[in-house]
């Protein structure tokens, strides 16, 4: 082919740098890709879920919406219920999801938050991803810690149980939720039971009114 119908020099010598800037680029973002991978070796941590705000008027009704779930929930699956308390008087989903992820957890451990106005809103309701897909929780201490991890739902208030009482709103609508759960789950009231009595730990605390919260949920029946 002739010189004139040919690309000029110039021309076919910017091809060839753009396409080697190109391949150096895709290298860099492959080794990159395959160094943050065999860094971590897991997926990225969670903390997507849903919010329910408390209303004046909550009732059972209102948190039909837990049981839309992305997964199905498998009928005797879940038989038992964990209450704990975050330890701290400030609390989010992110906050939280923080601290489980520097314990090697995959993500928020809970099922559920219900937040005291500090952080989240006071008898604000959270629902974890974990509860959303059906998956096992990370919450559980104690010699059965795992039985617990696998089949009790997590339910954390945001406070510190040790040194204050929750608010009322947040009360409240942990009775409703553990109501509504145990209702659709199948759980009986005996198994509902603090972290403390499953664990050597304070959780949820010494404020916790463990004994306001068993009349509700034996009234309900």
């Amino acid at each position: 082919m002739p010189r004139s119908a040919r690309q000029p020099d110039h021309f076919l010598g910017g091809i060839q740098r753009a396409h080697a800037v190109w391949l150096s680029l895709l290298a860099a973002m492959t080794c990159t890709g395959g160094m943050l991978l065999a860094l971590d070796g897991k997926p990225a941590p969670r903390t997507d879920g849903v919010s329910l705000p408390l209303t004046a008027t909550s009732t059972v009704s209102v948190l039909e919406p837990i049981f839309r779930t992305k997964a199905p929930i498998v009928p005797g699956q879940w038989k038992a219920i964990v209450i704990h308390h975050s330890g701290s008087p400030v609390g989010t989903p992110s906050r939280l999801e923080e601290e489980h992820r520097a314990r090697q957890f995959k993500g928020l451990g809970h099922h559920f938050l219900i937040g005291n106005g500090n952080g989240m809103d006071d008898g604000e309701l959270h629902v974890g991803y974990r509860w959303l897909e059906q998956r096992a929780g990370a919450h559980a201490g104690g010699a059965e810690g795992d039985w617990y991890n696998r089949n009790a739902v997590s339910i954390c208030l945001i406070g510190d149980g040790e040194r204050q009482q929750f608010t009322r709103a947040q009360m409240s609508r942990l009775a409703e939720l553990v109501g509504a759960l145990c209702a659709d789950l199948d759980i009986p009231p005996e198994r509902v039971l603090l972290h403390n009595e499953i664990a050597p730990t304070a959780d949820p605390g010494k404020h916790f009114n463990a004994a306001w919260l068993r009349q509700r949920l034996a009234g309900g029946r």
